[in-house]
């Protein structure tokens, strides 16, 4: 199956409304000292984000494994190749089927560090909606042929496999370019609105509201900081270097307003990540900070907010040992109190979402083709 060249964004106006806020859905998943951990799902490819429906079931956006071409090299220099290997996947304690298959995909010769879908949102009817993303200058994907302008995007999957290619982020971001700076786009999450999708942009810094006719508006930018520059470097000591936002995860809190949570960029500043407070129409508000590299956010009912660390001892100390980085599961209280829930046994992770049985999953592996995973972390 593929996707199909007219799209149908309009009909979301009407099925997002039925919505609400899908966490105010969910009962408390509280702290535990020792929390037990259990597999729920394995042999995903580069699983991203995880969202529970309505139904119960969780869905995972895959971002794939890549495929035989044509091919790119990367922002890090580094060769990736297309295929159409992304996918949604639907999990339930009895079953795990993939229900939208041949998605667009990058990766590595070995399916590592995919580019593809990185975030869903079902719907109804077995409509979801999926981000795909990029990384990157948008004219970019012109190395790609027709295939590069399929990410960047969002996309609407419907129940027979077949899916539309939505509203153009990467472009807008060209247009636009909302922080004023480098001209860079991965939109990497999203959040249903009515009549619109909240999506963060990591490469652009910015959160924006994707109506279902397809419009698109800045709602919040986020700032760039100066910091420290890394020994490595070699600069003289003192030297201050920009560290950019990079917003990556964005959801609803119990008070309505959305909370766009940080990885920052180079050179990852441990403990320098924050979570924004965000009203449409005002300034956003530094809700709670000293977290790493944060990768999403799940609020629970009573007002607590989980934030998952894709490094818990940042980005750069990974990259030092050639490992995979250990994450974190971070519980913040109403009050601010921070209470790590768990690390051992996070590798990579990409994904956190509440479940109605009160237990939190997590995609673990996240960047890695065949051996990714869904944990189970029961309070």
């Amino acid at each position: 199956m593929g996707y199909r060249p007219t799209p149908t964004w309009r009909r979301l106006a009407s099925i997002i409304a039925v919505l609400g806020f899908m966490g105010a859905l969910l009962p408390l998943a509280g702290a535990s000292a020792q929390p037990t951990v259990t597999v729920f799902a394995e042999g995903l490819d580069n699983p991203r984000g995880v969202t529970f429906g309505l139904d119960g079931a969780l869905y995972v956006a895959e971002a794939g494994s890549g495929g035989d071409g044509p091919c790119r090299e990367n922002p890090e220099g580094d060769t990736e190749c297309y295929g159409e290997s992304g996918a949604i996947t639907r999990i339930t304690p009895d079953e795990q089927e993939r229900i939208v298959s041949d998605l667009p995909s990058l990766a590595a010769d070995d399916g590592s560090f995919a580019t593809g879908p990185t975030d869903v949102v079902p719907l109804a009817n077995g409509i979801t909606a999926v981000v795909v993303g990029w990384g990157g200058p948008p004219d970019g994907r012109t190395a790609l042929g027709p295939e590069g302008g399929l990410f960047g995007r969002l996309v609407l999957t419907l129940p027979d496999e077949e899916w539309n290619p939505g509203p153009d982020i990467t472009a807008y971001e060209a247009a636009a370019n909302p922080d004023g700076d480098i001209v860079d786009s991965n939109p990497y999450a999203l959040v249903p609105g009515y009549p619109q999708f909240f999506v963060v942009d990591a490469g652009g810094n910015s959160l924006l509201a994707v109506g279902a006719q397809g419009e698109i508006q800045t709602v919040a930018v986020f700032p760039t900081r100066m910091v420290d520059a890394p020994p490595e470097l070699g600069l003289p000591p003192g030297t201050q270097i920009p560290m950019h936002a990079v917003p990556d995860t964005v959801t609803y809190g119990p008070d309505g307003a959305l909370y766009v949570g940080e990885l920052t960029g180079f050179p990852f500043v441990p403990g320098a990540a924050r979570v924004w407070r965000v009203v449409p129409g005002e300034e956003p508000l530094v809700y709670a900070e000293g977290f790493t590299n944060i990768i999403d956010l799940a609020f629970a009912p009573d007002g607590s907010l989980f934030v998952l660390e894709i490094a818990r001892d940042g980005l750069l100390a990974s990259e030092a040992t050639g490992e995979l980085p250990t994450g974190a599961l971070i519980q913040v209280a109403p009050d601010g109190t921070q209470t790590e829930i768990a690390s051992e046994g996070l590798v990579a992770p990409t994904g956190v979402a509440l479940g109605p049985d009160g237990a939190i999953y997590v995609s673990n592996f996240g960047v890695l083709a065949e051996m990714g995973q869904v944990i189970r972390i029961a309070p």
